[in-house]
């Protein structure tokens, strides 16, 4: 008798080659390997593959996949040891502002650098990125380039180091036409609407948080809406969905050039930095596989842009809590939403204003576990705050695009245009001003990383067992929920 096995798909192979991808990545971090180690994982591939049976296919992709995150791992670490010497030491670098400048408690400036040299004590290129805080100049912009004293320390997060005390010089100030256009259209905003509108404006739409002041920020913080001020692909997912949905009657080209647009010009405008990179990537694979009427697989989409970012730069893996907000909340827009959407709408295909709620909630969910485990911070008040606020923001994002512009065009007349971003602006921080004065609208409340991982665990099965119940109703089709 003859007994088939079980095939196992293209799709599942390059779930497990990216799962193990990043598993390889994990592990480069922590232990380290011998090239014996690396000799028997290539020989056992190398036999699996000739073998070419179904069930050593899996055998092969799996052992490469680590094989390939352990060796990207270890080099990269082999870079990072240039850190260990320098560490508590007094040094001299130039380097290129990745980041705004922000004030920090102690009024000192606070901003990221990429692109380090070092000059003093032994000219040396680094790798990564640096944190500065400091003082020797009023402001710090993105695009500068400059020269730094300070000691230099190891930090947590997504930077390789932190420079601390540094003496701050700007060298040259950013020209790039992008770097010109984006503070062109902040001076125009500025010029056309008060504050803390336009901040909170150029905060929405551009991430930035500089020139927001302390009560407003506070305010975000109780509420759980921080995230609407940063720089986020939560942001420019929410935009290309609303594009979707409001284009439903134009033709797909339409649709897909309105929103390619858009995510082009925001990318501009925000200055291109990783987590808008990691936002982009996932929006213009699932925007083009909707484009050429693919099966979407959204397990493999998140699953293969995180091991390609984490490929090119293992350390969002190791320590970036943004790269892993970004991907919980991708994960809960496009695999926990629909679901959400399904057994509220029975099947139906979601509205706009029900689509952007299930998505908010869906995101929320995702990483609130991670956030009690990182931060610590709670906000009762931060599901209600983002059911109630979150739908607004493409509508806001929009109207401070128009202001913006207008403010740069022609300043005198642009009141008007930007009257109707003023008004939404203004509504939408005086309810986050009246949710922040709930009492005990946030709370401290750390937990353990077994308890986080439960959290998840919980989440998920919920999950798998809401998606069963709504498969064998009959009411669950991720493409009909999601066209």
């Amino acid at each position: 008798m003859h007994i088939t096995r079980p095939q196992i798909t293209n799709t599942t192979l390059l779930k497990f080659f990216c799962s193990s991808l990043l598993a390889g990545l994990a592990l480069a971090r922590k232990v380290d390997f011998s090239n014996a180690f690396y000799a028997f994982i290539l020989i056992g591939c190398a036999g699996a593959y000739v073998l070419r049976h179904t069930q050593f296919k899996l055998v092969f992709i799996v052992g490469l996949a680590v094989l390939a995150g352990l060796w990207r791992g270890q080099s990269y670490m082999a870079h990072l040891a240039t850190y260990q010497q320098l560490f508590r030491k007094q040094i001299t670098v130039s380097a290129q502002a990745d980041t705004d400048a922000i004030y920090t408690k102690n009024s000192q400036l606070s901003f990221d650098v990429v692109r380090p040299t070092v000059i003093k004590p032994e000219r040396q290129t680094l790798i990564g990125k640096i944190k500065v805080e400091g003082f020797g100049v009023p402001m710090v912009y993105k695009g500068d380039l400059m020269q730094l004293q300070g000691s230099l320390s190891p930090t947590n997060g997504s930077a390789q180091a932190k420079l601390s005390f540094a003496k701050i010089a700007v060298i040259k100030r950013g020209s790039s036409p992008i770097e010109v256009l984006r503070r062109r259209f902040v001076a125009g905003l500025i010029s056309v609407l008060p504050e803390p509108e336009a901040p909170f404006g150029a905060g929405l739409l551009l991430g930035q948080r500089s020139t927001i002041p302390k009560d407003v920020s506070d305010q975000l913080s109780a509420t759980g809406l921080t995230h609407l001020v940063a720089v986020s692909g939560y942001n420019l997912t929410i935009i290309i969905v609303a594009v979707r949905k409001i284009m439903g009657k134009a033709s797909k080209f339409q649709s897909t050039m309105m929103a390619t647009g858009l995510m082009l010009l925001f990318l501009l405008l925000t200055g291109m930095s990783a987590s808008i990179i990691r936002a982009a990537l996932v929006s213009s694979l699932s925007l083009f596989a909707w484009y050429y009427g693919r099966q979407f697989k959204p397990l493999l989409l998140i699953l293969g842009t995180a091991a390609a970012t984490a490929f090119w730069n293992p350390f969002y893996l190791w320590s970036d809590i943004g790269w892993y907000l970004s991907y919980l909340a991708f994960f809960g827009v496009l695999m926990i939403a629909p679901v959400l959407s399904a057994a509220i709408g029975r099947g139906k295909k979601p509205k706009l204003v029900g689509a952007l709620l299930t998505e908010t909630v869906s995101a929320q969910v995702m990483t609130l576990p991670i956030i009690m485990y990182i931060f610590g911070r709670v906000s009762v008040i931060g599901l209600l705050a983002n059911v109630l606020v979150v739908p607004m923001v493409p509508l806001a994002m929009l109207l401070t695009l128009v202001a913006g512009i207008s403010g740069m065009m022609y300043a005198p007349l642009a009141g008007w245009v930007a009257w109707p971003a003023k008004l939404l602006l203004t509504y939408m921080l005086d309810l986050v001003g009246i949710l922040s004065h709930f009492p005990h609208a946030s709370f401290q409340q750390l937990i353990s990383l077994p308890l986080m991982l439960a959290g998840y665990a919980v989440i998920l099965i919920a999950t798998i067992l809401l998606w069963r119940f709504l498969v064998s109703r009959k009411l669950f089709d991720y493409d009909k929920i999601t066209e």
